[in-house]
């Protein structure tokens, strides 16, 4: 496969998440990890995001729903957010990611902090939590159905822009 590699690194393929799905690289950082799972979403290579689940998670791993949910998604863009931890150096680490892709036409994100671990030099997938969407904090009053509309028509607002 050529072309830019899937995770967004703006690295081809071949230089970044393509070695590592092939096995012939390590991931060296959980942020590494993430981006080839992301990139194993994107091409298909379900065997490899069950093989880099930790050891400890692999009982509840779906692989039908996995496969199901990569094959028939159109994966467009990976995000990096925050990390914590997660160097060659350390043995746990935190990625804060979004993945944005196509589900049934209608485009989608996920937005997870994931929990990684190193075991014998091989970083691991963990686990993850969803991030809420903020919420979103209403500066102005409330314009009741019946009040003037605030865009200034003279009209009631159910009349108007409500």
């Amino acid at each position: 496969m050529s072309g830019m590699c899937h995770c967004g690194s703006e690295k081809p393929f071949e230089e970044c998440c393509g070695p590592i799905l092939a096995g012939e690289a390590k991931a060296i950082t959980a942020e590494a990890l993430m981006r080839s799972r992301y990139s194993a979403y994107a091409v298909g290579q379900i065997d490899y995001l069950g093989n880099t689940l930790h050891p400890d998670n692999r009982h509840d791993h779906d692989v039908d729903a996995t496969r199901s949910w990569a094959i028939n998604s159109e994966w467009l863009s990976l995000e990096i957010g925050a990390t914590e931890g997660g160097s060659k150096d350390d043995d746990k680490g935190m990625v804060e990611f979004t993945a944005t892709f196509k589900e049934k036409g209608v485009q989608r994100k996920h937005h997870e902090n994931s929990r990684f671990e190193k075991i014998e030099g091989l970083w691991y997938y963990v686990d993850g939590e969803l991030v809420a969407p903020a919420t979103q904090v209403r500066d102005t009053p409330k314009v009741g159905r019946n009040e003037p509309c605030p865009c200034g028509s003279g009209k009631k607002f159910k009349k108007c822009c409500g």
